[in-house]
């Protein structure tokens, strides 16, 4: 199937860019592939969204009913020791950390939303189907995308179910996939696009969606929270955001480049929300949703080359998250409308398949770029341990914008990935995690359960090994076994065989395509790769 532009991906960055196509040239023919069973399943974010880009999008946003219903009415930034906190006066509070302005959104309704105005527009959306493998032209070039065959049993034979998977090709193809990004990443290796770049650095999101008595509930407060229970060279911080219908959303977050192998951020997330600042908002409510997401973190240091032969990244597929205002579908729905304002002009000259440099171009002379400018340091301090990066975050995001700088005189590189980061299981002590009260913290099955995640069964396993001997022979033997504990779904667990000897096993029916053991894995022998079309998580009202 032949179309001008083929997007992978109906998340916010790859729906705007198929509105925007829309909106300047109605005649293009566009379509939309999306991984999960419909726009939305798939998107977990916290979140508190920044109307700026979807402003520009549908200047009459609310005419059009989109799900931005609770204003911020507050916000509040605690530092949290074990049992205390600490609020920051709202005069010290950097611009980054100001909400005014903001809304306190289920991301994956906006998303749904998007996914409603392009069809409005003409976009074809195909849900419930992979983009499994690139496409390349006789030069090199990408030509799109082909979608991933149904019906595959564990043995690799086609089933009585089998479908075949689509070429579809584009005079250019975006790919908008989120964080690390299964064709993405190939994209970036094959075409150097990270060359001369700070390597890219992640989180991990752990969220619940929690229903609260009326007597609890303040619509439109928003909470971060700094300190306990991470240590001092472990980053990681928790949100808790009050949204309409005495529903609260909640999360922790943990820096993948993190190195003590025993921490597990799940399990994080469960002490978390039994500090007492935290767990006031949530006693006598009901936990109703639970998620989890990479996030990228490294920033404009970090953000490979935009565009190759071919095509394009946007949004978390480049990594655009601004990590220290925590907001990143702003960045998305910004970067798909100029990869679609490049894009219109270059099929007009009757081009295709080049490098779109007005893209990047464009971007560097947006207010993304400089807000993202602005912030380029942010994770790089964090390196030299969280107080160096808290004070070094006030000093830039605080006081040189009082003294009239719009970005720091100066910057940090980072230079090792995070898969590098684990110290061996037997140079720290383990962490003693407390056991679920299944009243305010949970474990990861009952966990599960509720993101409502489901693989067909008779495929074969999307989480593959390159080396079936490293997990026990490295990972095992000297980090012991951290899969089990990075992973915030139970998909890995070490078991003993017949003969007393140890071997993985990988359960990949929880699978919520987090993409956490495809960064962390100290080996970089875990490959994550796209399941059968509509599988995984199906998030309602995350």
């Amino acid at each position: 199937m032949e179309y001008d532009v083929v997007v992978v991906g109906a998340g916010p960055g790859g729906l705007a860019t198929a509105i925007r196509l829309k909106q300047l040239n109605p005649d293009l023919s566009v379509v939309v592939l999306e991984k999960g069973s419909e726009p939305g399943a798939h998107i977990l974010s916290g979140a508190v969204m920044d109307p700026r880009a979807l402003t520009e999008l549908f200047p009459d946003w609310k005419e059009r009913g989109a799900p931005l219903n609770q204003a911020v009415t507050g916000d509040e930034v605690l530092f949290l020791s074990e049992t205390q906190h600490t609020t920051t006066p709202k005069w010290l509070l950097p611009d980054c950390f100001h909400n005014e302005g903001m809304y306190v959104v289920r991301l994956g309704a906006v998303t749904k939303w998007l996914g409603e105005q392009a069809e409005a527009l003409g976009v074809e959306i195909f849900p419930g189907f992979t983009a499994a493998e690139i496409l390349y032209d006789e030069h090199g070039g990408v030509r799109g995308v082909a979608t991933g065959h149904m019906g595959i049993g564990k043995d690799g034979q086609p089933t009585g179910a089998f479908q075949l998977g689509m070429e579809l090709l584009g005079k250019y193809t975006v790919f908008a996939e989120g964080a690390r990004g299964h064709l993405g990443k190939q994209l970036i290796s094959q075409f150097q696009l990270d060359k001369g770049r700070d390597p890219q650095s992640y989180a991990l999101g752990v969220k619940e969606l929690w229903e609260i008595p009326a007597e609890k509930a303040k619509p439109g407060l928003v909470v971060h929270t700094a300190g306990w229970p991470m240590d001092e060279h472990t980053y990681g911080g928790g949100f808790l955001y009050h949204l309409e219908g005495n529903k609260v959303t909640l999360g922790f977050v943990t820096g993948l480049d993190y190195q003590n192998p025993w921490i597990s951020p799940f399990e994080e997330m469960q002490r978390w929300k039994l500090h007492p600042a935290i767990r006031q908002h949530l006693e006598g409510g009901k936990r109703i949703g639970y998620g989890a997401r990479a996030i990228t973190a490294g920033g404009l240091l970090s953000l490979p080359k935009l565009v190759f032969p071919g095509g394009a990244l946007v949004g978390c597929d480049a990594g655009t998250l601004n990590a220290a205002r925590i907001k990143g579908s702003h960045a998305a729905i910004k970067t798909g409308m100029l990869a679609a304002e490049a894009i219109v002009p270059a099929l007009a000259a009757g081009r295709y398949g080049d490098e779109l440099s007005a893209y990047p171009e464009a971007f560097e002379r947006s207010w993304l770029f400089e807000e993202l400018n602005a912030s380029r340091n942010f994770k790089q301090w964090f390196k030299q341990g969280n107080t160096v990066g808290t004070v070094m975050t006030g000093i830039e995001q605080w006081l040189l914008p009082k003294l009239g700088f719009k970005s720091p005189p100066w910057t940090i590189h980072r230079k090792a990935g995070d898969h590098t980061r684990l110290h061996a299981a037997n140079q720290i002590a383990p962490i003693k995690y407390p056991k679920p009260d299944n009243v305010l913290t949970f474990d990861r099955l009952s966990s599960v359960f509720l993101s409502s995640t489901n693989h067909e069964e008779n495929q074969p396993a999307h989480l593959t090994l390159k080396d079936a001997s490293v997990p026990v022979a490295i990972n095992l033997e000297k980090y012991a076994g951290p899969e089990g504990r990075y992973c915030p779904a139970g998909v890995y667990e070490y078991v003993k065989n017949s003969d007393g000897s140890d071997r993985l096993q990988i359960n990949a029916q929880n699978c919520v395509h987090c993409k956490t053991c495809d960064i962390k894995d100290p080996t970089q022998n875990i490959v994550w790769v796209t399941p059968e079309g509509g599988g995984g998580p199906n998030y309602a009202g995350m």
